[in-house]
């Protein structure tokens, strides 16, 4: 069996990974508005409690008010927990696609995908309107990020650096 020197071990030169390209720096900050505004957005939700209420109310008038509120309690918890996951998400993102990480580009891809469809289910919810106007806001930064994690450059950053 080979033993190396003792004091002597080999190690491969470590190839550096070049800075990120502007596109990414952009996709990046596009990640973290998108944190803020999903913060953002715990806040409008708490905001239009009322609407939303009565927005429900309105949707399904065969509720009791007492079924009502209880959707309501629902709704709210849902956009607390979903406001701060969805935070902690894109900033982990952001974090891993600055670095150059390929799973995180698509992963945020793949996440802008089910947004997407989230969005355009969340229009036809009874939620007060300001909800429904400030999950546009959170995926047009997806969008953003998106559009500039596949870019050329961006693409090129994200592959693997050869050793």
């Amino acid at each position: 069996m080979y033993q190396p020197y003792p004091g002597h071990e080999t190690q491969l030169p470590e190839t550096q990974r070049p800075p990120a390209p502007a596109s990414v720096l952009t996709a990046v900050q596009a990640m973290y508005a998108g944190a803020g505004a999903s913060l953002a957005g715990i806040v409008v939700d708490l905001l239009t409690v009322g609407a939303t209420k009565d927005a429900i109310a309105r949707h399904s008038p065969n509720m009791t008010a007492g079924q009502v509120g209880s959707t309501q309690h629902a709704l709210i918890a849902g956009f607390i927990a979903g406001g701060v996951i969805a935070a902690v998400v894109w900033i982990v993102l952001a974090h891993f696609c600055k670095l150059g990480r390929g799973w995180a580009r698509i992963t945020g891809t793949v996440l802008f995908g089910l947004s997407t469809v989230d969005t355009l289910v969340g229009l036809t919810t009874p939620l007060a309107l300001a909800s429904r106007l400030w999950a546009l806001v959170v995926w047009l930064a997806g969008l953003t990020a998106v559009v500039f994690l596949w870019r050329r450059a961006s693409s090129a950053y994200f592959r693997p650096v050869a050793a």
